[in-house]
């Protein structure tokens, strides 16, 4: 079986998503760009007839949608109906669809959905994984470490979750806000097994979707630049919520077809 092409994938992802985002004059550009290679590699490796994928930082719904579409679960038409007057395909993630199972834009959620799904999993003997992305921004929220000890203490080892750490939130950087980090040690203490990764590297994104410790939940603190892709956004605050005018939509068009 061919390896797939995640460049190709993740780079048609991103003009999508550009196109969906600019049309409907919405936000998150930034935050979407920044988790599309881990998305990109999730929804290749999840079987979605067993799998959950929860998206926790739902504000990066444009991309979600783009994949269920990509993977037949949704139509195009539901895309273009992005942010649209009377579309139930809104820009945070809602459980509109049974492949959306969690609502995730009110930070910290996800992880306590997540936890749930994967001990309800064990508790039936059900094949299938639960993988749950969150924001680095998430590592603040309560509710985030009390699912971590509920995760470990069950031995969930079906649960893996990803945090996409760019450094960014919706205020500034991370760690002027409230500080983080050591986020790997953070993580190991609350008993999970934990491994960094630079996550815009496909082959490290996918090495570790397929390699769960038995007996512990995994968290996977990927590394990425929020904007990734585009020049003029990388590591740029100002595309948390700004929409893309005209000119910053054909030059970060222009930009991507190249590099595709």
């Amino acid at each position: 079986m061919n390896k797939p092409d995640y460049k190709k994938i993740a780079n048609d992802a991103r003009i999508r998503v550009l196109e969906m985002i600019y049309k409907a004059q919405t936000s998150h550009i930034g935050s979407n760009y920044s988790c599309i290679d881990l998305l990109a590699v999730i929804f290749e490796k999840a079987d979605l007839n067993k799998d959950k994928v929860v998206l926790s930082k739902g504000w990066a719904a444009a991309s979600l949608y783009y994949f269920l579409k990509e993977k037949g679960r949704i139509t195009e038409t539901d895309l273009e109906s992005y942010c649209q007057p009377d579309s139930k395909f809104i820009g945070l993630a809602e459980p509109i669809i049974p492949d959306i199972p969690a609502a995730g834009g009110s930070m910290g959620f996800g992880l306590p959905f997540g936890a749930g799904f994967a001990l309800a999993k064990k508790t039936k003997k059900e094949e299938g994984k639960i993988f749950v992305v969150m924001s680095d921004g998430e590592m603040q929220i309560g509710t985030t470490w009390e699912s971590a000890m509920i995760a470990a203490h069950h031995k969930l080892d079906n649960l893996l979750v990803f945090v996409d750490c760019n450094g960014l939130q919706a205020m500034g950087n991370v760690g002027e806000i409230l500080k983080v980090e050591p986020l790997a040690e953070k993580w190991k203490a609350f008993g999970w097994n934990v491994c960094e990764i630079d996550g815009h590297d496909f082959d490290e994104i996918e090495k570790i979707t397929g390699n769960p410790v038995s007996g512990k939940p995994t968290a996977v603190i990927a590394r990425t630049v929020k904007g990734k892709g585009v020049s003029f956004m990388e590591g740029e605050n100002l595309y948390h919520y700004k929409a893309p005018s005209e000119q910053e939509y054909q030059a970060a068009l222009n930009e991507l077809k190249i590099n595709g």
